[in-house]
């Protein structure tokens, strides 16, 4: 569990290749448990499970199983908490692993309410080594990792899968709430070079107060269906084209947003 200052991220390994003794010897509570993960695609008013995201047909810990991908906003982190305790987690288990800011926040909680201990650990480390494991054994025989061939010809432009077999070193970017970049020199090496407050939640913030949306999954669909063009200016809308001299597109952005001031001012 990844629980982030804006948005927390469970993952369950769903096994597949229980025997027939094994599903004999489960208890009742561990059946519903799994039922209840699997079945469902919605917990609650905020709790989705992507199922475009989930991983199938491989291998943990010597078991062979799908890994499941389950968010919720971190501020409804205490009716998840309450739901452990009424499920009643602890009966299976006594230790929760987790990594983000979360982890020591809600550390108190999840001990006196659900009864449940949290594994901390480090959240950079667990990025490193998550970004690895899923492209060591790809989307469901699918490279996870790509790039983009030929990006500014939007005619050109390819999608590509990316081998991460010998990526060092290289420079990690990870959007979250905010944003931190790291240098990786080797997966247990590397340091955070820099990083910035304007990442996740400033769009999130900021869709919300314009527009007045009220979840992440709102503020895509409304993105998807705009036209930057309607807001920016481009290199083609001052000097009539491309600008050859320094091999700049037409269509490359030359200002964010000054349509709509312009537009402000012709009113």
């Amino acid at each position: 569990m990844d629980i982030g200052g804006t948005l927390v991220k469970l993952v369950y390994f769903e096994p597949k290749d229980i025997t027939a003794e094994e599903e004999q010897e489960e208890v009742e509570n561990l059946k519903s448990i799994r039922k209840y993960l699997t079945s469902n695609t919605a917990y609650g008013k905020t709790g989705i499970r992507d199922v475009h995201l989930e991983l199938k047909n491989l291998t943990m810990c010597g078991r062979k199983g799908n890994l499941h991908f389950i968010r919720f906003p971190s501020c409804a982190m205490h009716r998840f908490i309450q739901m452990g305790s009424e499920k009643n987690f602890s009966s299976l288990h006594t230790t929760l692993c987790a990594t983000g800011g979360g982890a020591y926040k809600f550390e108190d909680d999840f001990r006196t309410i659900a009864d449940l201990q949290l594994h901390k650990l480090d959240e950079l480390d667990c990025l490193i080594r998550g970004l690895l494991y899923v492209d060591s054994v790809g989307f469901n025989g699918r490279p996870e990792c790509y790039y983009f061939d030929s990006p500014t010809d939007p005619e050109q432009c390819q999608k590509k899968p990316y081998c991460l077999d010998n990526p060092y070193p290289m420079l990690l970017v990870n959007i979250g709430s905010g944003v931190s970049i790291l240098a990786v020199y080797s997966k247990d090496n590397y340091k955070r070079v820099t990083g910035t407050s304007l990442g996740g939640g400033t769009f999130l913030g900021l869709c919300c107060l314009l527009t007045g949306c009220e979840t992440f999954e709102e503020a895509l669909e409304m993105a998807a269906k705009g036209d930057s063009t309607n807001v920016d200016k481009l290199v083609k809308d001052i000097y009539g084209g491309d600008y050859e001299r320094f091999s700049l597109q037409g269509t490359a952005v030359a200002s964010r947003y000054i349509l709509s001031f312009l537009y402000v001012i012709a009113i």
